[in-house]
Parts: structure tokens; C-alpha cells; sequence
């Protein structure tokens, strides 16, 4: 059954926008997804879903995924256009949004369970964060620990520059370096930690293990525990007057070489 929704004061609808602040989200475990692509994605792996909100000419432009959504037992609502749009966070929305439980694992799960993982050490932006997420799917990373101090993964903006993949990588968070560090190597994990002062270069080193890369800081990289701590540290050579890479970028440029290594090894 879909509902109407006329009021920017009903509770669903405060509800709903309480969850674009970090707090709300962490305390109820819930984030919001906006847009038809990010509906389907949660809707193929299975997402847990709980309110949605749509308007009317959404119904009409996408009537199979609005028959999906209501199949999923969604709590469903329509509202008007101007209301969809005040209450929404995109420039120019879709017509349909909708809140989802966090799909969180623990650490341990993510340790044992994923081939290679991403590090993320205290990043603070959300494009950056969503950028590495969707490219380590694409690169065969599939796990993030997120450590203290990094920027909500589950932000409208981290999830949108994920483009999906929030759902096909395992997600866990940790809160101190030294006991990441550990546990990573109790699982026979390599770490590898870029630094720009670090010797060897990053395609010099055997990526093609469980590994686990450790992305630092936009401004000041890792921390000393993880640099300290680390199995291998590796820089990337650049030309030019450029001094660093932007985090997503670097990230980038290690996880497809370690897919290339695994590639030739098969």
C-alpha cells in the first residue's frame, strides 16, 4: 500500500532527514540513498529497506521498479513534487528515495572473509571515500575498515560517489591503529602503507596477497602507528612540480597494480 505525504512536518518525513545528519545515523544504524540506480542496487543485493519515498511522475517514468519496491514490503510514500524536492539533498532529484539499515560487518569478519582490503586512516572527504570504495570493487578489494577519525562512509554524498559498490564491498569499522595493525597481521594479512618518504616503489613490491592498503590522511597521510607499524611502505614516483596525489587517486594506482599482479599470477 502506498501512502500520501503532503506535510514537511509529518514524522516519516522528519524522520528521513534527521538521517542526513551523522549522529542520527549512527545511532539508529540507518542511511539514506537517493535516485533509481542506487534503489535497484539495494533492491539486487538484498538491502534491508525501510521507508521510500517517491512523487507521482516517478511512478509513472519507472512503474516495474516501483512494483519492486512495493514487493519488498517497503514502507512506501508519495509526496509532491516541491515536498520530494525540500526534503531531498540532490541538486536535481529523481523522484524516489528511500532509508536503508547499514549493511556493517566487524573487523574480524572483514579480516577473514575478503582477499584484499582498503585502510581508510582518518579521510576526511566524502568524494574521496566514495571514489576509493568504488574502485576497490572494481579492483578486487572487498573490504573497508574504516579507522577513527574518517569521515561517515554512509554520507548522501560518499554513498552517491560509490555508485553501488557500498553494497558489493564489506564494511567494518576500528578504532585504534595499533590493534588494526595487529589483528591484520594475525590474519595473515600484508599492510602496505603509502608514504612519500618510503623507498621502495609501489609496482616494486608483491601486491598479489591477501593485502591490505593503507590510505592516510588527505593532509598529513598515515599516522605513525600504521607507518611504523606497516609490513611495506611504498611511494609513488611522479614527474613534475606535483608533490602528492589526491588519496582517491593513489588508492586507485595501487589497487590496479595489485589487480595486474594477480591477473599474471591467475
Amino acid at each position: 500500500m502506498i501512502r500520501k505525504i503532503s506535510s514537511v512536518e509529518n514524522t516519516r518525513v522528519r524522520h528521513f532527514r534527521q538521517l542526513y545528519r551523522k549522529k542520527f545515523r549512527d545511532r539508529e544504524g540507518l542511511y539514506v540513498i537517493e535516485g533509481a540506480n542506487l534503489l535497484k542496487e539495494a533492491l539486487s543485493f538484498g538491502a534491508a529497506l525501510g521507508d521510500v519515498f517517491l512523487t507521482d511522475s516517478f511512478r509513472g517514468q519507472e512503474p516495474e521498479l516501483t512494483a519492486e519496491l512495493e514487493a519488498s514490503g517497503a514502507e512506501m510514500y508519495v509526496l509532491p513534487e516541491g515536498l520530494f524536492s525540500q526534503i531531498t539533498d540532490t541538486e536535481t532529484p529523481q523522484g524516489v528515495a528511500a532509508v536503508v539499515e547499514k549493511p556493517l560487518r566487524s573487523a574480524e569478519e572483514v579480516m577473514k572473509n575478503c582477499r584484499s582490503l582498503v585502510v581508510l586512516d582518518r579521510l576526511q572527504d566524502p568524494g574521496n571515500l566514495g571514489t576509493i570504495v568504488r574502485t576497490a570493487d572494481a579492483a578486487g578489494f572487498d573490504g573497508i575498515i574504516a579507522m577513527k577519525g574518517t569521515a561517515d562512509i554512509f554520507a548522501p554524498k560518499t554513498v552517491r560517489a560509490a555508485a553501488g559498490a557500498i553494497y558489493r564491498v564489506e564494511i567494518a569499522y576500528m578504532d585504534e591503529p595499533d590493534e588494526a595493525a595487529v589483528a591484520l597481521r594475525e590474519h595473515g594479512i600484508t599492510t602496505v602503507c603509502t608514504s612519500p618518504y618510503a623507498e621502495k616503489v609501489y609496482y616494486d613490491v608483491d601486491l598479489s596477497g591477501k593485502t591490505a592498503l593503507i590510505i592516510g590522511n588527505e593532509a598529513n597521510g598515515a599516522c605513525d602507528e600504521f607507518m611504523k607499524g606497516a609490513d611495506i611502505n611504498v611511494t609513488i614516483p611522479m614527474s613534475g612540480a606535483t608533490e602528492s596525489l589526491n588519496a582517491g587517486i593513489a588508492a586507485a594506482v595501487i589497487m590496479f597494480e595489485s589487480l595486474r599482479q594477480k591477473n599474471i599470477k591467475g
